[in-house]
């Protein structure tokens, strides 16, 4: 039952990272969902934006906060076609959040197991479980294919 809620939800990330393609950004997306519902969704947009901190995590976490007039997010699961990398995992580790799940792994950035695990850290004041691989094969397919297009 999970893994298809995963799925669902990851395959609306992806959608985001279309998205994201389609504006000239690196195609990651990413949704916030608290009971089952989406709060938040977005992409990259660090170029559009010439904003570094504009990755697709970041919106999202900016996003609902506004909505919900708060900075904290308990109770919600991120998900991300992309490892989240230092900036992004420290933001969602302060708002709070119960859980992230992300596609592909990101082999030069990515702290939630392949450079470092950064969620793994108990002596950091809050716990955030953290699932990789979800659809990682679509996932990592839409980066590679932007990447190509653009050699």
């Amino acid at each position: 039952m999970q893994v298809e809620i995963d799925h669902q939800f990851m395959q609306l990330a992806l959608d985001q990272a279309k998205l994201a393609a389609l504006a000239g950004e690196v195609p990651v997306g990413a949704v916030l969902v608290r009971d089952g519902q989406v709060i938040a969704s977005g992409f990259n947009q660090p170029i559009t934006n010439s904003d570094p901190s504009a990755h697709a995590e970041m919106m999202v976490l900016r996003g609902a906060a506004l909505l919900e007039k708060n900075y904290r997010l308990p109770g919600t699961t991120l998900y991300v076609t992309l490892e989240p990398c230092t900036m992004c995992a420290g933001a969602m580790l302060h708002a709070r959040l119960d859980r992230v799940v992300f596609g592909a792994t990101d082999p030069k950035t990515g702290v939630a197991g392949s450079v470092l695990n950064l969620f793994s850290e108990k002596q950091l004041n809050h716990q955030t479980q953290v699932e990789g691989g979800i659809m990682g094969e679509e996932c990592g397919q839409i980066l590679r294919d932007f990447f190509r297009e653009r050699r």
